[in-house]
Order: C-alpha cells, then structure tokens, then sequence
C-alpha cells in the first residue's frame, strides 16, 4: 500500500498544476496525509464535474417533452443511479484509504521492529564473529602446543626404545655374568669338597678310637646294654594321659622335635618363632627370634649346640641354642624350604630340600652350600641315615628316593605311597625308615632291601597336610601319627592300634617321641602342644 500511495504522490508531483507540491524529502506520514488530502480534492472535484456535466440532463428532463418524456425520464433514473453508486464507491475508496493508511502504520511499525532486530542481529553477529576469530588464534595456538607436544613425545619414545634396548642388552649381559659366577662358584665348591672330604678322611683316622666305640654301641640295630651307651637304651612306653596343654604360637605349629637325649621340647610355627620348652613343667626355656616366614620343618644337631628351621621364605636359619643368636642363614633355594635334617653323626652338615625340586646339602661351619641335587619331583620330607653317607627323601610323586651325598646320585629308589609322601623318620638303629602319605598309610621299609616291612592304617586316620610329620618310637617299637580330626593314633610294629589319643581339637600337624622313650609331644593346626606320658 505504502508503495502505491507513494507512485501516486510521485505522479502528482510529475503532473501537478504547481498548487500542490510534494518531494521526496518528506516523511511517509507526510506523503500519506498529502495523498490523503489530494484524494479528497480530486474528488470532490469529479463529484462538482459530474453534477454540471448532469446538470443540462435534469434541466431537460424537467422540461415537459410528450415525445422524450419517457425516454429522459429513464435516463435520468439511471444517471442518478449511478450517480448514487459513484457517492458509494467513492465511500468505499475513502474508507480503503483509512484502512490501507492504519495498516501502512502498523506495517511501518513492523518495519522498525524488524528494523532493530536485524540490528542487534547485526551486532550480535559481528560479536560473534569476533569471538570465532578469537577462538581461532587459541585454536591455532593449541595446535602449535600439540604439535610441540607431540613431537616431544616421538623423541622420548625413540629414548624410551634406547633405554629399553640398553637395558635389555645389560640384562643378558647381567645374566651371562651370573652364570659365569655361578659356574665359578660350583667349580670352588667342587675344589671345597674335595678339600673338605679329604679333610673328614685325616679327621675319621684321628677318630679311629671314637669310632669303633661307636660301632660297639651298635650292632645290627640292638644296643648292648652292657657296653658304652647303655644308659641311654630305654624302652618306649606307649602314653596314656594329658601332661600339658599349652598354647605354643599363634597360628599352626608345622614342626616339633625333641633335644637328642633330653626331655626339652623344640617347636616352631607360623608365628615365624622358635620355642624350647620344659616338657616336665611345661614352662617356656627360650624363644629363637629372626626367622622370616613360617617354619615349616626344624631339626637339631647331634651335639645339641644348634637348630635349624626350614621356612616359607626359602632360606634356612641356624641358631645358636647357648646365645640364641643366628649363627648362619642358608640361601639358596628359590622356593619355599619345606624340609631340614641335621647329620647324626657330624655337627657339621646339613641337609635342605624346597619346592624349587632341589636338595641341597650345607656346611654348618661356614653356611656354604656343598652339593645340589636338582629332581623333577618336588621333595617333601627327607632325613640322614644313620652312618651321615645317605639322604633319604620322600616326593610329591609318592616315591621314596636314596642319594649319595659326595656324589649327590641316586642310588635307588622305591614306590612308597600312591599320592604324596608327608613324612620320613628313620629309627634310632638306623635300619628301618617310617613313610607317610597323602593315601592315609604309614609304611615301615627296611633300608638295607627298601622292602615293606609293615603297613599302618586306621579307619578314622587322615593325613592332615602335605607335611604331616608322624614318628617312630626310641625302641622301635610303635609308630605314632596325628589325623585331620585332632586324633592321635599309635601302632603297635605289627600293625595294631594300641592307643588312640584325644585332645586336639585342630587337625595334628606334627608328632614327636623323646630318645628317652618319653614323653610323646603332638602340635596343631591351632598352635597348641600336648605333652602326653
């Protein structure tokens, strides 16, 4: 509408008579109102040119014609009639003028509006813009910072591939360095062996006398009670009642033995603790501190002067009894030391075997590993013939083993259980060997043909452990073991269950029988030791 009203005022402007003049340079309310006020004129002056160009037409009609009467008459109707449309139609212009003149109004104000948002978005889009080109820069900037970061990192990547190749390098080098030293140091132990074999040769003919009085304190086994040693030949008497009770160590108590020819009691547990015990009183003598891990299995010397512990932190610990310091700490073993045994007729050696499936044998002078025996099946139990030349071992595979101990070779072997051998002890004359196992048995083999010479079971019987350790009296006579219900039994050698003992209420870990024929000490899965008479 604006824009016709302004064609028209742009016409009038171009075909005005010079009375009315309109420029561009007014408002378009000004143009409107102008257009207006023109529109108006103009017709009113139609409406004067139409009342005189009508005028002669109702001069004439009035005139009284006969033959035009009808005739005028009628045309007079018509021309007022469309003179009467013409008023409506011009009625009908002014009022679509007035309404075109609000809407071009409403529409301007519309324009405005529209006018200020297109403006702020004008200016929110140059903030925009310049926030973006800002973010650029940063971005730019973070590009750069990556692009040194990253560059950075493929330098010490390529380091880290240096170092790592250097350090790999050392390692085998590091590696070859050890197996020579290793090499070296079996090479030096072989030449030690040989010195200190030679040396035990020039010692055993000084002891020459000693020797053959040792060797008429025995003869087949039976100790003449008439000669040397006698006093200590007594009969083992099967116990019957509850000495003590005591609370030895926190957790289990894995190992227990008696001092040779004494009633002082030695255990150890997982209290990584050593106690000597008073077994007439029940008293604590002395506690050995140092061992790191559970003791798993101990042992004494033949002199009394020193214990050994086996423990779960594959090294072996040897005490000093009189000072109660440690004396040496073996190492060696790569796993957990789970079995010990001391010479019975030498101070000096020792005999380890872990779960690395090595045996290794030790001089307690020095705390020097003499010999390895490397075997494919575990070890779990193992002691020193009577004589101190033999090492005889019970294994994971159920098979009982003997080895030389200069040699380190086997010497023969036996099929002594169907599951895993727990326990070896050897009799005091040197001539039986009792086994027990995983399959609930208890054999007695006679070292000389390892032939079984007798088989123990019971009914109610279960080894408790892979090291359960079960005994053999003084005498010879009996066999004692715990089971996995915190019974103790014992055999007569023949095969007869004289006693059954109550009073764990743990599964039995160890049982002990004093040289002395008495007392039996038994220990369990709780720490608590029974002294039984």
């Amino acid at each position: 509408m604006n824009n016709s009203i302004l064609s028209f005022v742009h016409r009038q402007d171009r075909s005005s008579d010079g009375k009315t003049k309109i420029t561009s340079n007014m408002s378009p309310d000004e143009i409107a109102m102008e257009a207006i006020k023109h529109a108006v004129k103009a017709l009113r002056k139609r409406h004067l040119l139409e009342e005189g160009a009508h005028a002669p037409a109702f001069i004439a009609l009035s005139r009284p014609f006969l033959s035009q009467g009808s005739e005028w008459k009628e045309k007079a109707e018509n021309l007022e009639l469309e003179l009467q449309q013409c008023y409506k139609a011009q009625s009908r212009l002014s009022e679509q003028l007035v309404v075109e003149v609000a809407e071009s109004r409403v529409s301007k104000a519309l324009v405005q509006e529209k006018e200020a948002v297109v403006t702020n978005l004008q200016n929110e889009f140059t903030q925009a813009r310049e926030e973006c080109s800002q973010l650029k820069e940063i971005l730019e900037e973070k590009t750069r910072a990556l692009d040194l970061v990253l560059s950075e990192n493929q330098a010490l990547r390529t380091q880290l591939e240096e170092v790592t190749l250097k350090a790999k390098n050392a390692e085998a080098e590091n590696k070859m360095l050890i197996d020579r030293w290793m090499l070296q140091k079996m090479q030096d132990a072989e030449r030690l062996n040989e010195v200190n074999a030679l040396y035990e040769d020039l010692k055993d003919r000084l002891k020459a006398s000693s020797i053959e009085q040792l060797a008429r304190q025995q003869v087949d086994g039976v100790v003449r009670r008439s000669e040397a040693g006698a006093e200590y030949f007594v009969e083992s008497s099967v116990p019957t009642a509850l000495k003590h009770k005591i609370h030895a160590h926190e957790g289990g108590c894995g190992s227990i033995l008696f001092e040779h020819c004494s009633n002082r009691l030695i255990s150890g547990g997982q209290d990584q603790t050593i106690k000597i015990w008073d077994t007439n009183t029940g008293t604590l003598s002395r506690t050995l501190n140092g061992c790191i891990g559970s003791v798993l299995d101990l042992t004494i010397t033949h002199d009394n002067n020193a214990v050994i512990a086996a423990s779960s932190s594959n090294k072996s610990y040897v005490w000093d009894i009189a000072s109660g310091r440690i004396r040496h700490t073996l190492t060696g073993h790569v796993d957990k030391v789970c079995a010990v045994d001391a010479s019975k007729c030498s101070s000096r050696y020792a005999v380890t075997a872990a779960y690395d499936r090595t045996i290794k044998l030790w001089d307690l002078q020095k705390g020097y590993c003499l010999n390895t025996i490397i075997f494919h099946s575990n070890c779990n139990a193992l002691g020193f013939s009577m004589d101190g030349q033999t090492i005889c071992s019970g294994h994971v595979d159920g098979n009982l083993r003997l080895w030389d101990i200069q040699t380190g070779k086997l010497l023969s072997e036996v099929a002594a259980h169907s599951q895993a051998v727990t326990s070896i002890c050897l009799s005091r004359s040197g001539n039986t060997v009792l086994t027990s196992g995983r399959d609930n048995l208890h054999n007695l083999f006679d070292m000389r043909t390892l032939e079984v010479c007798g088989t123990l079971r019971a009914n109610g019987n279960r080894v408790a452990s892979n090291w359960s350790r079960s005994c053999i009296s003084a005498d010879d006579n009996h066999v004692v073991a715990g089971s996995f219900d915190g019974s103790i039994y014992l055999w007569s050698r023949g095969g007869e269950i004289v006693s059954t003992l109550k009073e764990h209420t743990a599964p039995v870990l160890s049982c002990a029988w004093g040289e002395l024929g008495k007392p039996l000490a038994s220990a369990d899965k709780n720490g608590n030791l029974c002294i039984w008479t």
